[in-house]
């Protein structure tokens, strides 16, 4: 579906109270808009406990998971391009993400279930994502967006302490609250920051980490209520998972970046019939020619270290457990 078709739609059914789901990809180019009460049944959700299925069978034994390798000559490639346009004054905070084959002795489904994380859907055994960043959230007239910049192990000593006093991890957090701010203004009035940089540890197969994220809110302006599509529209894509300034960061995504990233943050939402709840299409999994690869990435500044951020690409490459 359209851009404009999909806007139009969302407006429709949110005018109209009508419950419905919209998955959209990062290009916009392919959006996806179900009503909830006709959702393809090989569609699943669970949005923070909400979900559309009730009986399945989770695995009782761990999954055998993982990743074949992340070939650093390529990150390089890739980091050293991002780094020059950072050097030219382009952009100055850039989300580079990768592509990287995994194993999994578990099928999508199956790891679907097993995971466990704010945000899960299956979509027809294409890819799932187990995301754990809320896109944004409208509620009695407000509107709430979680960026969620910051990512350690939550092993290493004084972890919290660590992330929460790294400068490049506050700089890079600071240019993305801002942005989010000046996002949300399109669509919002009084838009504040009611928390700065909190910390939620994240359960994994493999070592737990910490992430640090703020909350941004304001009022719906009077002509955006009951407008999801005009709403959700004008705030795409995310800016957590793309940079600033947002237009010509994008643009250099796609010049770095080897493929398009398609559904790989995009955004996922839910609207029940007063209230939107959605998701950055982070911690992703896709399905190709019989293959499994995982989609991670993370933010970089003039202050980024290469192999710092390889090795955090890496270490998001996990599967969220209970």
């Amino acid at each position: 579906m359209y851009q404009s078709q999909a806007r139009h739609l969302m407006n429709k059914w949110s005018f109209e109270k009508r419950p419905f789901i919209v998955i959209a990809d990062f290009e916009l180019e392919n959006i996806k808009v179900y009503p909830l009460n006709a959702l393809p049944s090989d569609i699943l959700f669970n949005f923070n406990g909400s979900r559309n299925y009730d009986n399945y069978f989770v695995q009782s034994v761990k999954p055998e998971f993982t990743h074949l390798g992340l070939s650093l000559s390529q990150y390089k490639i890739a980091f050293d391009k991002v780094h020059q346009e950072l050097q030219y004054g382009n952009t100055f905070l850039i989300n580079l993400t990768m592509r990287t084959e995994v194993t999994s002795s578990f099928s999508l489904k199956e790891l679907f279930f097993y995971s466990n994380a704010k945000y899960n859907l299956f979509y027809k055994d294409e890819f799932i994502f187990f995301s754990p960043e809320p896109f944004v959230k409208i509620k009695d007239g407000y509107i709430h967006s979680y960026p969620m910049k910051g990512t350690i192990n939550a092993d290493i000593p004084n972890a919290e302490k660590v992330i929460l006093n790294n400068l490049k991890e506050k700089a890079e957090h600071n240019t993305i609250v801002d942005l989010i701010r000046n996002d949300l203004s399109i669509v919002a009035k009084q838009v504040h920051v009611p928390r700065f940089r909190y910390v939620e540890e994240i359960k994994n197969n493999g070592q737990n980490i910490l992430q640090v994220s703020s909350e941004v809110k304001g009022k719906i302006k009077l002509k955006y209520i009951n407008r999801l599509g005009d709403t959700i529209f004008n705030l795409l894509p995310a800016g957590s998972i793309s940079g600033a300034p947002k237009p010509k960061t994008v643009n250099i995504i796609k010049n770095v970046e080897s493929q398009k990233r398609g559904f790989y943050t995009g955004i996922c939402g839910i609207f029940n019939g007063s209230e939107f709840d959605s998701c950055v299409m982070i911690r992703f999994i896709e399905k190709e020619q019989n293959k499994l690869f995982y989609r991670s990435g993370g933010g970089i500044t003039h202050k980024s270290d290469m192999m710092s951020e390889y090795k955090e690409t890496l270490q998001k490459i996990y599967v969220p457990t209970h």
